[in-house]
C-alpha cells in the first residue's frame, strides 16, 4: 500500500537517507525549520518534544542530528500530522519519533517537567500583521490563529524540566516580545544567532536557546550567512 495521497510527494532531505511526504500544493517546511534543526544540541537520553511540528520535518531531522532517545512533534492539524505519520513510517522512525494530534493551548497529558527540550518553529505573525493566507493552512502555520508565542513559551515552561533546553526559531522583529516571555516564563535566554541571506542584508530570521531557570548569561554567536555575495549557498 502506498504511503502517499493524492497531490503529495515523497522528497529527500538529503540527510542520512531521510525522505518526508509533502503537499504538492499547500504548506511545506522551509529554511528556518531545517536551521532550527541544526542549532539543536541534544544528548544521548534526551526526550524531546515539538510544538508545532507541522509536517514533523525538525523531529525527522532531529532522529538523525541527534541520539535523542525519544522525540515527540505535536500539532493541531489533523492532516499534517497524518502525513507526518506517514513520514514516520516511511523513515522506519517509529522507535524513536512519534506524531500526536493536540492543541497546545489544552495540553494537559504530558506530565509537568518531563522534557530534557523543547523545540518549536511557531507562527511568526500576530494577528492583525502581515497579508493573510487565503488556505487555511499556510494561514494556521504563518499567523498566531490557533497559537501565540506566549501559548508556545508557557508550555515550554510546564513540560521542561529544571534546566531543561529550549530551542525556537522566529522573527528578528519579534525579538522583545521573545525576551520579555522568556524571562516571564523563567527561560533565560542563553544563545542567540541572527541568520542574513547574505552579507550587508539585514537578518530575517533569528535561532535562540533557553534554559528553564538559567543563569542569566546571554552569547550572541557570529551571524550566519545563507548565502554568499554571488549568490551561492555558504
Amino acid at each position: 500500500m502506498s504511503l502517499l495521497l493524492e497531490g503529495e510527494t515523497i522528497e529527500d532531505l538529503q540527510c542520512n537517507g531521510l525522505q518526508i511526504i509533502q503537499k504538492k500544493q499547500g504548506f511545506r517546511f522551509g529554511v528556518d525549520a531545517v536551521l532550527l534543526a541544526n542549532f539543536v544540541k541534544a544528548k544521548k537520553e534526551d526526550k524531546i518534544i515539538d510544538l508545532g511540528t507541522g509536517t514533523g520535518i525538525i523531529p525527522i531531522l532531529l532522529s538523525s542530528k541527534t541520539k535523542a532517545r525519544e522525540i515527540i512533534g505535536i500539532d493541531i492539524q489533523e492532516d499534517l500530522i497524518q502525513m507526518a505519520k506517514r513520514s514516520i513510517e516511511l523513515n522506519s522512525l517509529s522507535d524513536r519519533v512519534r506524531m500526536d494530534l493536540k492543541d497546545i493551548r489544552e495540553l494537559s497529558d504530558f506530565p509537568k517537567d518531563s522534557f530534557d527540550l523543547v523545540t518549536s518553529n511557531p507562527p511568526y505573525k500576530p494577528i492583525g500583521t502581515g497579508v493573510r493566507n487565503e488556505l487555511l493552512q499556510k494561514d494556521i502555520s504563518r499567523h498566531e490563529v490557533l497559537c501565540t508565542l506566549e501559548d508556545v513559551i508557557r508550555l515550554a515552561e510546564r513540560l521542561l524540566k529544571t534546566n531543561g533546553q529550549f530551542f525556537m526559531v522566529h522573527k528578528p522583529e519579534r525579538l522583545a516580545d521573545i525576551m520579555c516571555l522568556l524571562r516571564k516564563y523563567k527561560i533565560e535566554p542563553k544563545c542567540l544567532q541572527f541568520i542574513h541571506p547574505k552579507p550587508y542584508k539585514k537578518p530575517y530570521i533569528l535561532l535562540i536557546h533557553a534554559t528553564k531557570y538559567g543563569g542569566k548569561d546571554l552569547k550572541i554567536l557570529p551571524p550566519h550567512y545563507l548565502n554568499d555575495f554571488e549568490g551561492k549557498d555558504s
